[in-house]
């Protein structure tokens, strides 16, 4: 389901052995989405000390705007804190441009160009970043400022 949902979605997609290469890494996960019991949509991600990257992330077309791919985005979101990783960053090719409005609807930023970022072809990317942003709990929150300055 993964890769039909890769080839329907991309260009340029994932092989399963790019699949399988990346989730047999210690700091790749993967996430899926699921209606009625049926895959369609997913995230793979690298975790990272300061960070999360977004590496492949695709909803079924046949799923698209139904909030399915804003939920995984959010659910990723919300795995950030102040404490340690406190950013996603991902690439986006310059001519996807859903992708783009899509990853900017959720928070995300283009912060810089990559120049001929791609292997199969001489597009660029763009480099987007969302960072964490405190809750309006944890903002009213006593701090430590002690424990702050001791590091």
């Amino acid at each position: 389901e993964i890769l039909d949902i890769e080839t329907a979605s991309f260009e340029f997609p994932w092989s399963e052995d790019d699949f399988v290469r990346c989730l047999r890494q210690r700091n790749c996960i993967g996430m899926v989405a699921e209606v009625d019991d049926q895959i369609v949509g997913f995230m793979i991600y690298e975790l990272h000390k300061t960070r999360l990257h977004i590496l492949n992330f695709a909803v079924h077309p046949d799923y698209r705007r139904r909030g399915i791919g804003t939920q995984m985005a959010h659910k990723l979101v919300s795995k950030l804190s102040h404490q340690r990783r406190t950013r996603i960053l991902l690439e986006v090719r310059e001519t996807n441009l859903d992708a783009q409005l899509f990853f900017r609807k959720t928070g995300f930023r283009a912060i810089s160009v990559l120049r001929d970022f791609y292997e199969d072809t001489v597009e660029d990317a763009y480099l987007m970043e969302t960072l964490y942003q405190p809750s309006l709990t944890e903002s009213l929150a006593p701090v430590n400022r002690i424990a702050r300055l001791a590091g």
